[in-house]
């Protein structure tokens, strides 16, 4: 049976409200029974691709948002407007209890034990490189950070970084011919010598979704830190951080419905409070001398400067938009749609599935045997179709599976099957038109 994402029951709820900007407006409606009403609250799929309908089915590159949230950031620069920590004055002071507001939703939405444990980052990529720059001071020769082959980017080259300056090697856990990871590899290659384990939980190239809590008990086994990177869970699975059993997470607001420059690491406030600083400047120090400095305790000790304050608030109103509706079920969801996107891609003759189906979470990753997956994606944006084609930051996962680069549909909360239905149409005529 169909999943409706907001449930007829769920328009008894009262709308949510932050500082008076309307968040739900899906909720308001006594006739919401499916996705359909969801997606009047994002202006964007309103909008012609060469005179097609948008059909935005790139999600797990960056997310579409939600009016709301436009709505949200619009206020804040037009008339709360005002730094954070450095006033006494009224908007200063507004100003910094609507951004320690979002620290504190953030320590609720990951299942924190405290608002110090979350640092606002630009993204997974910065706060990866922070715990790099940071957890790599203390290692040294013949220390082992291990990854997997399924890793982005992004949790390769801050730790390439650290290991030729400290000396430490990366070891590199295998997956199997399905797409899924290796679990006795992984134990196999934890040593007395592993220092940090860093797994990414959803793969953005495959949409696997990784064992973290089973890997996190095989890392503390041999005393390494563990950490996730949630950038493709966060928007798509409810998130527990004490439940994954990890010591550091890492989001992008961007993929949650909210804006660019506003992401979250979390960490445990103990293994905190032992790190060094990342970067030097205001507001993250206690004492400063010509000689020396003293610096504040977590979060504010890794936030120096003026932070990015209207992401930052933006990314409150996604959160608050994303709980509206209910993570358990934008997760039954995305699972609907991803079954029945692959339902309907496997009748295009000649197309290929990456990784296991049975295991993939909020994308569908495929090629077509004789048309190069770049050709694919310009010729579908003709049909209003945006899919992600290329090696996805994740280029050894790509020599892995033996390709130079995969396409990609991904999928939100304000996907229908519809997008789902004029992607595969469009998908066919292009096979018909180039094979």
């Amino acid at each position: 049976q169909a999943t409706s994402l907001v449930p007829r029951a769920a328009c008894t709820m009262q709308p949510v409200r932050v500082e008076g900007v309307r968040i739900m407006s899906v909720l308001e409606s006594e006739e919401f029974a499916d996705v359909r009403a969801l997606r009047a609250d994002f202006p964007q799929l309103r909008r012609e691709i060469h005179g097609q309908p948008l059909a935005y089915l790139d999600t797990a590159a960056t997310s579409l948002k939600p009016q709301a949230v436009i709505d949200r950031i619009s206020r804040f620069y037009s008339w709360e407007y005002g730094t954070v920590r450095r006033g006494v004055y009224t908007l200063s002071q507004e100003a910094t209890a609507m951004f320690e507001g979002v620290r504190a939703q953030a320590a609720r939405f990951l299942g924190a034990a405290s608002a110090n444990e979350i640092v606002f980052v630009r993204g997974v990529t910065e706060g990866m490189n922070l715990l790099a720059h940071t957890l790599g001071s203390s290692l040294g020769e013949g220390d082992e950070i291990l990854i997997t082959e399924m890793e982005h980017h992004a949790n390769i080259l801050p730790w390439q970084l650290v290991a030729q300056r400290t000396g430490a090697r990366i070891v590199v856990a295998e997956i199997d011919e399905r797409g899924n990871l290796r679990l006795d590899d992984l134990a196999a290659k934890l040593s007395d010598r592993t220092r940090i384990v860093s797994v990414v939980h959803v793969s953005n190239a495959l949409g696997t979704v990784n064992p973290v809590a089973e890997v996190a008990k095989l890392a503390a086994g041999v005393g390494a830190k563990m950490i996730v990177d949630g950038a493709q869970s966060a928007p798509h699975l409810p998130i527990d951080v004490a439940a994954l059993g990890c010591d550091f997470y890492l989001c992008s607001g961007h993929k949650m419905l909210g804006p660019t420059g506003a992401g979250l690491l979390w960490g445990r406030a103990a293994l905190l409070a032992e790190l060094p600083p990342f970067m030097g400047g205001g507001e993250m120090i206690d004492h400063v001398t010509y000689e020396t400095s003293t610096y504040e305790d977590p979060p504010h000790r890794f936030e120096p400067g003026t932070p990015a304050i209207a992401s930052v608030i933006g990314l409150g109103a996604a959160m608050t938009y994303l709980e509206a509706i209910g993570m358990e079920r934008l997760h039954a969801w995305d699972r609907e749609l991803v079954a029945y996107a692959t339902e309907a891609m496997s009748e295009v003759p000649a197309l290929r599935f990456s990784g296991d189906p049975d295991t993939r979470s909020g994308l569908v990753p495929f090629t077509v045997e004789g048309v190069h997956p770049f050709d694919l994606g310009t010729l579908l944006d003709h049909h209003g179709v945006a899919i992600r084609v290329g090696h996805h930051c994740a280029q050894p996962l790509m020599r892995r599976l033996g390709v130079p680069a995969t396409a990609r549909a991904s999928f939100g909360a304000y996907t229908n099957r519809e997008d789902i239905d004029r992607f595969v149409v469009g998908l066919r005529e292009v096979c018909d038109m180039l094979l």
